[in-house]
């Protein structure tokens, strides 16, 4: 059995616009990928004002979305991709995609569609437990499936061998 994959994303979010900033996901060895996203022209607003986001830093470091979606194609073909449920994740994803003009290769489903008995106030509550105890920054989507994967590990949804930790990008 494959182990599950998890993914997070970080967003600018005002009252006209929505769109991700940066990603992480797993992999099914329990690695993680993150990456910096380069926005398209069309999802910034109109009036330039992104509040505290940088966006020179987004254009210049961030991957363009052709890229990205090829490595999401290579990495999470065919699979149930598993998320905190707090996000507009759905929306984010099929933003990215749509704006190549294609369509997700993966399905996104919340952790209590794995973590089966649990409520999601009662994951949410750990999941932030882990990320206070772990000393980590919650607005780092890195942080946020390395909590994931933390929470999959300890409900025994990821098999005996958990994950490895550490990162690639």
């Amino acid at each position: 059995m494959a182990k599950p994959c998890f993914l997070d994303i970080e967003y600018y979010q005002d009252d006209d616009t929505l769109f991700p900033t940066a990603m992480a996901w797993s992999l099914v060895d329990g690695t993680m990928k993150t990456v910096v996203i380069a926005p398209e022209d069309d999802w910034l607003p109109e009036d330039g004002d992104t509040g505290g986001i940088d966006l020179n830093y987004l254009e210049e470091q961030g991957v363009p979305l052709i890229e990205l979606t090829r490595e999401l194609h290579q990495d999470l073909p065919d699979q149930t991709v598993y998320v905190d449920g707090l996000d507009p994740d759905e929306i984010l994803i099929d933003r990215i995609f749509t704006a190549i003009g294609q369509d997700a290769p993966f399905e996104i489903a919340p952790i209590t569609d794995l973590i089966i008995g649990v409520d999601s106030e009662t994951l949410e509550d750990e999941r932030r437990a882990l990320l206070i105890e772990e000393g980590l920054e919650p607005q780092l989507p890195e942080n946020g499936v390395y909590a994931l994967l933390m929470l999959a590990q300890h409900y025994g949804v990821l098999g005996d061998d958990g994950f490895t930790e550490g990162t690639d990008s």
